[in-house]
């Protein structure tokens, strides 16, 4: 005889208990803050990005002289 099991079920109540309980406990101050370093990195990784291309194009018409 076959075993049922509701094994599902009791995954997806945990991720959602977990899931609610991390949502409450996250004030705005911490997306707020989140939100700025995050655009912080995005501009500081493209200006690096930049700089690196920049660089290495340089080095490229160096070499190439």
């Amino acid at each position: 005889m076959a075993a049922h099991s509701n094994h599902g079920g009791t995954v997806a109540g945990t991720a959602g208990g977990t899931l609610l309980t991390i949502f409450a406990n996250i004030h705005s101050e911490d997306i707020v803050k989140t939100a700025v370093l995050a655009c912080i990195g995005a501009v500081v990784s493209f200006t690096i990005s930049i700089a690196l291309k920049w660089i290495s194009r340089r080095l490229q018409r160096k070499s190439s002289n």
